[in-house]
């Protein structure tokens, strides 16, 4: 005889309930991997302050998105020069140094020449400058992105190059600046940033500058002192220049843009 159809009823129920608990309980949400750590404890507190940067906006087009927007096309007697680099241009106040110049300043605290290249048709060829002043590569030596050999670094400037010269972009390229070991503060940042590496990439420049008609704007013999680093008096931090600093710079780049612009047809 078939059973009652309240106890087939029970009997299902009673499966069902047992195959559900059989099921294997849903993942866990799994916590993100650690950033890999330097060795360095103040870049890796850097790197992972800087977390959002890199996976949501990794060039920081968003920076000078705004600021760019109200820059109309340059008149054609307009000599617009555009100064693009981490954080030594970002912290340089170009109007103090060179009044009444149309010079902009789209330097970045941080970056590294990838982040560059992202960013280098809105913050450079859309501004249709007549020179482009680079300053870049001290935080790749750095590792701040990630480890990249000199190859790597050489590689992106020589695209910022073939990038400009195509919109007819004169380009000046900047020798990395020396750094200094000093105070206790600026130890971290001298030995992420080997004095053997700097001279490596900016023999590598200034040969690149002289073969493909660019020009060499030479930071580093201005800038370092007997033992081969910053000149203690143009750096508070050993890597960053001061305002004395930027007073010796400034009329090395003023000389080095005039040369750029005298090369132009």
């Amino acid at each position: 005889m078939s059973q009652p159809l309240p106890a087939r009823l029970f009997s299902i129920v009673l499966v069902a309930v047992s195959a559900l608990a059989q099921q294997p309980a849903p993942p866990s949400p799994q916590a993100a991997p650690p950033i890999p750590s330097t060795g360095y404890p103040g870049l890796d507190q850097y790197r992972a302050s800087r977390l959002a940067i890199y996976t949501d906006d990794f060039g920081e087009l968003k920076r000078y998105r705004e600021a760019n927007a109200p820059l109309a096309r340059p008149a054609a007697e307009e000599n617009r020069v555009v100064f693009v680099g981490d954080s030594i241009t970002d912290y340089w106040k170009l109007a103090d140094y060179f009044p009444g110049k149309p010079y902009v300043n789209r330097g970045i605290d941080g970056q590294t020449t990838p982040q560059m290249l992202v960013r280098f048709r809105q913050d450079v060829i859309d501004l249709h400058p007549k020179v482009l002043v680079v300053l870049a590569g001290t935080n790749d030596v750095a590792g701040v992105t990630g480890r990249r050999s000199d190859e790597e670094i050489e590689v992106n400037y020589a695209s910022m190059a073939e990038l400009a010269r195509t919109h007819n972009i004169h380009v000046v390229f900047s020798s990395l600046l020396p750094v200094y070991n000093y105070t206790a503060e600026a130890k971290e940042s001298f030995a992420l940033r080997p004095a053997e590496r700097i001279l490596v990439l900016n023999h590598w420049l200034r040969d690149y500058c002289a073969k493909n008609g660019f020009v060499y704007l030479d930071y580093f013999r201005a800038l370092v002192d007997d033992h081969g680093m910053m000149k203690r008096a143009l750096s508070d931090d050993g890597l960053h220049p001061n305002p004395a600093g930027y007073r010796v710079m400034a009329p090395l780049a003023e000389k080095a843009i005039a040369l750029a612009l005298a090369s132009q047809p």
